[in-house]
């Protein structure tokens, strides 16, 4: 697994903490909205020092439609879903996204074809996350249907990215699709939550680790993750964010861990070999090559 895939693992991992204390002093949505925001904040403080031009108007819809489901819609998705489910069953539906991708992006995606040694891994790692997370089956059959969806939205979002703004500068797309996705997390929380913020020196620090850190940084580490690797292989390794997750809750929350739960470690570290070992096929060096025609449909 490359460094840089460890980094934004451990970011995205420890960020589960920082969310569930947030959620305690702020509406749910409203704290994404403020996370977002501040990252899109910081991005563009960066766009404008560093004079990136504007994206080109016909890559405005592609980057609108990311915003919204990788940002707005995906934060929504999970935050509904936890009203019914646990946060356990959430995080692995949310985290089933490499198994849409894999097969996604065998259809979409030039030269990423579907192994049986990817899919296996996918497979043996959504396992590991059910036995990690000693997940429980509860909730309604609609929550079910969007954490799931929330993942499938994620999928959706990064086999668009590859296929169509893969020749975008990282900080010119991951600051305007964050932008978009912010906004659309404002107008949810305005129409729809009416709960009140606790503000203090806590609360501005939560905002400040997930907008910083786990946002504007964080995306930026994730997208050009995905220009240089293999959809898949990216995707795969983002199984350890929630068991980082669960032992970051186990450091600092004294959260429980037991057996099952390492169990569930070896088998998503099993899974994450199985897709990373297999042979690359033979390309040119840039995996994002010969890519169809910005008409031709997804």
């Amino acid at each position: 697994m490359n460094f840089t895939i460890v980094i934004l693992c451990l970011i995205w991992g420890f960020n589960w903490v920082i969310m569930k204390q947030a959620n305690s002093v702020f509406p749910p949505v409203l704290f994404a909205g403020y996370r977002f925001g501040l990252g899109a904040a910081v991005l563009l403080a960066f766009y404008v020092y560093k004079r990136v031009p504007l994206p080109d108007k016909k890559d405005w819809k592609w980057i609108i439609a990311c915003g919204l489901l990788h940002t707005t819609y995906f934060n929504i998705a999970i935050q509904l879903s936890l009203n019914e489910m646990s946060a356990g069953l959430t995080s692995v539906l949310t985290y089933s996204m490499p198994l849409w991708l894999t097969v996604m992006a065998h259809f979409w995606i030039p030269g990423e074809r579907l192994t049986l040694s990817k899919m296996a891994g996918v497979l043996l790692g959504i396992a590991g996350l059910l036995l990690a997370l000693d997940v429980h089956w509860g909730g309604g059959f609609g929550s079910f249907l969007l954490a799931l969806s929330s993942g499938m939205a994620w999928a959706v979002s990064t086999v668009i990215m590859k296929r169509k703004l893969v020749h975008c500068d990282n900080m010119q797309f991951t600051t305007w699709q964050m932008a978009v996705g912010a906004v659309g997390l404002y107008l949810y929380s305005l129409c729809f939550e009416h709960g009140e913020s606790r503000w203090g020196i806590m609360p501005v620090i939560y905002i400040v680790f997930a907008g910083v850190i786990a946002s504007a940084l964080a995306f930026i580490l994730w997208f050009r993750i995905l220009s240089t690797l293999e959809a898949s292989k990216a995707s795969i390794s983002l199984l350890m964010v929630p068991v980082i997750g669960v032992l970051s809750g186990y450091l600092v929350l004294n959260e429980s861990l037991n057996p099952a739960t390492l169990g569930g470690i070896v088998c998503i570290l099993a899974g994450v070999w199985l897709v990373h070992a297999q042979k690359p096929e033979l390309r040119k060096k840039n995996t994002m090559v010969n890519f169809p025609a910005e008409n031709d449909t997804l």
